[in-house]
C-alpha cells in the first residue's frame, strides 16, 4: 500500500512538519525563499562547510519545534540516475524514523521542480513501504502520507512504476518455503484475476506431451511437479503494438548435480527475480492503461539435486527441435528460457524482451550498479541504452556477433548448453538464447543490478527491482 500523495504548487505561510525534505537547485548561494534558511545557514557556519561541499551531500537539523529537517542540492546537470540517488538518500535520513508523514519542497524552475518532486516522490513510494520480513520485533511502520509542496502535475505514471517495483521486490524477497512454483502459480493466477489478465498454464504434464524437453530437464529434479510456464495477457482497443515479456523464474537453484558451494547457494531464492520484473511491468502497464498489447511468459520451476535430476553428457531436445548437450547442471536458466522463448516467439510479437538473473560473468563484468544488455537489433540496443539513461535503471550493451557462437559447437548435439571454462559467459548465453527466437526483434536483459548492497538509484533496498522502470520507458516508446 503506497502512501497518499497530496500535493500543492505553492508553499503554505506555515508549514509545520515533523519531518520536512528540502530539494533545491545546486547554486553557489542560498536562495532566500528556503524553507529554515536560517537555520541552514547555522548548520552551514557551524560546521564550516562551503556551498560546494552542501552540494555533495545532503544537511540534517532539528527545529525549534524537534522537527527534523533535511536540504539538498540536487546537480540536474547530472544524470537521472544521480538526481534520483541525491534524493533517496537524502529522504533516507528522515524514512530512517519512520515517519508516519512527511512533507517535501522542492524548488527551482519548473523543468526543476518536476524532476526534483519525481525524483522525491517515487523513492518516498518505494521506500516507505516495508519489505515482507519474519522478525517478531519488526518496527518497521509503514509511511502512510506525503505532502508535497511547489508541484502539483499527474504521479500516475510514478505510482503504477512505484506500484511495479514494490510488487518484484515483494516477490524477489520472500524466502524459499514461502515461494515454491505451486505457490507462485497460485499468487500469480490471483493477481490475474484481479487484474483481469488473461491467464493460462503449461504444467509439467502438458509441457513433456508437447515436447519442451529443455524446461522439463530443469524441472524434473523437483520431487513436486509444480513447475510451469505461465502465459498472461493484457490487451488494449488501441494497441498497435504486441510486447512478449519472458522471465526466468526459478524460485531456487542449488546448482543442481554441479552443487553450489554454500556461499554462492545463499540468496538462490532470488533467482525468480526475472519473472517478477515482468509481472512489475504488467502490473505498472496495466494500472496505466497502456495502448499496448502484452503478453507475460513465465518460467517457473526449481533446479534440484535429486535422483531424477539432469545431469552433464545428457542431451535433451528442446521444444523447437533444438538437441542440446547439457555440460553443467547451473546453468538451467538458459535452458527454462529455451522452451520459454519458443512458445513467446511463436504468437510473432513486435518486441520480445526476457529478463534473468542468468550469469555470473555478467556481474563480473559489470559488477551491481549495470544489468548488461544483448539482442539482435542495433537499433533495438541503442534504444535500450537510451531507456536506461531515461529511467536512471543503467544499461550497458553487449556484443552478439556470429563468431562467438563456435564455443558452442557441440560434437554429440546442435549446440552446447554453455561451455566449462566460462569465459564470456554472457555473452555465449546470448548466443545459445538467439536459436530460440525465431529472429523475432529481441532483447536479452541480464539482471546483474537486480541485488546491489546499500540500494542503487531511488530503491534504498539491497533487492532493487531493477528492470521494471526501465521496461515501462521501452513500453512508452513503442
Amino acid at each position: 500500500m503506497l502512501a497518499q500523495l497530496n500535493t500543492s504548487p505553492t508553499l503554505p505561510k506555515t508549514l509545520n512538519a515533523a519531518y520536512l525534505l528540502v530539494l533545491l537547485p545546486k547554486g553557489k548561494t542560498l536562495p532566500h525563499d528556503v524553507p529554515q534558511r536560517d537555520l541552514l545557514a547555522a548548520v552551514l557556519k557551524r560546521r564550516g562547510m562551503k556551498m560546494a561541499e552542501f552540494a555533495d551531500a545532503p544537511l540534517a537539523a532539528n527545529g525549534e519545534n524537534g522537527s527534523l529537517i533535511v536540504w539538498a542540492m540536487l546537480d540536474f546537470g547530472k544524470p537521472v540516475f544521480a538526481v534520483q540517488t541525491q534524493a533517496r538518500k537524502a529522504l533516507q535520513l528522515l524514512l530512517d524514523e519512520r515517519p508516519a508523514s512527511v512533507a517535501i519542497v522542492v524548488q527551482g524552475d519548473d523543468a526543476q521542480r518536476r524532476q526534483a518532486a519525481e525524483a522525491a516522490v517515487y523513492a518516498a513510494w518505494v521506500n516507505g513501504a516495508p519489505l515482507p520480513v519474519h522478525k517478531k520485533k519488526d518496527q518497521h511502520k509503514p509511511l502512510k502520507k506525503i505532502a508535497l509542496y511547489g508541484f502539483s502535475g499527474s504521479f500516475d505514471m510514478i505510482e503504477a512504476q512505484a506500484e511495479g517495483n514494490l510488487l518484484c521486490r515483494t516477490l524477489t524477497v520472500l524466502p524459499p518455503n514461502e515461494l515454491t512454483p505451486g505457490q507462485y502459480r497460485k499468487r500469480i493466477k490471483e493477481l490475474a484475476k484481479t487484474r483481469g489478465w488473461q491467464h493460462e498454464e503449461f504444467d509439467m504434464k502438458k509441457l513433456r506431451k508437447m515436447g519442451a524437453g529443455a524446461f522439463v530437464a530443469v524441472a524434473q529434479g523437483s520431487q513436486e511437479e509444480d513447475a510451469a510456464i505461465v502465459h498472461l495477457s493484457y490487451k488494449h482497443p488501441e494497441a498497435k503494438q504486441t510486447i512478449a515479456l519472458v522471465g526466468k523464474g526459478i524460485c531456487f537453484d542449488t546448482g543442481g548435480h554441479n552443487l553450489k558451494p554454500a556461499r554462492h547457494m545463499h540468496g538462490m531464492h532470488e533467482d525468480m527475480n526475472g519473472s517478477a520484473v515482468c509481472l512489475g511491468i504488467l502490473l505498472a502497464a496495466t494500472q496505466q492503461k497502456l495502448a499496448v498489447n502484452i503478453d507475460c511468459w513465465l518460467a517457473l520451476a526449481q533446479n534440484h539435486i535429486s535422483p531424477k535430476a539432469y545431469k552433464q553428457n545428457d542431451i535433451v531436445t528442446a521444444l523447437n527441435g533444438t538437441t542440446i548437450e547439457v555440460m553443467h547442471t547451473d546453468a538451467e536458466g538458459r535452458m527454462v528460457l529455451a522452451d520459454t522463448l519458443t512458445l513467446a516467439a511463436r504468437t510473432k510479437p513486435d518486441l520480445l524482451i526476457d529478463f534473468a538473473t542468468l550469469t555470473g560473468s555478467m556481474a563480473v563484468a559489470l559488477g551491481a550498479r549495470y544489468s548488461g544488455v544483448l539482442g539482435n537489433r542495433e537499433a533495438l540496443l541503442q534504444q535500450a541504452v537510451r531507456a536506461g539513461q531515461q529511467s536512471g535503471e543503467r544499461l550497458c550493451a553487449f556484443p552478439l556477433d556470429d563468431d562467438y557462437e563456435a564455443a558452442l559447437d557441440s560434437k554429440v548435439a546442435d549446440i552446447k548448453q554453455c561451455t566449462l571454462d566460462g569465459d564470456a559467459d554472457h555473452i555465449l548465453a546470448g548466443r545459445f538464447l538467439q536459436r530460440f527466437i525465431d529472429d523475432t526483434p529481441w532483447l536479452h536483459v541480464d539482471l546483474s543490478a537486480s541485488r546491489c548492497e546499500g540500494g542503487l538509484g531511488g530503491v534504498a533496498s539491497d533487492v532493487t527491482g531493477f528492470g521494471v522502470g526501465w521496461g515501462l520507458r521501452m513500453l512508452r516508446a513503442e
